[in-house]
């Protein structure tokens, strides 16, 4: 698996887990769920927008490598 798809992967399954957390927090309004969503769900977030921005950059450096390698 490349680059590019391991980021697609990765942003689908985020996308997929905000559309579920979202469907459960409409019977799921406690202050459990916003312990949960603040202790869980944002920082998978944030540390998915650092995983995705890593792997922007691995990408570029790695078509700079194949392009000078050619």
């Amino acid at each position: 698996m490349g680059v590019h798809e391991g980021r697609g992967q990765l942003s689908k399954i985020m996308r997929e887990l905000s559309m579920h957390w979202l469907e459960a927090k409409t019977s799921w309004q406690d202050s459990r769920s916003n312990e949960f969503e603040k202790k869980f769900l944002e920082p998978l977030e944030a540390d998915l927008k650092t995983a995705v921005a890593a792997m922007d950059q691995m990408a570029h450096l790695l078509n700079r490598v194949y392009s000078e390698c050619d």
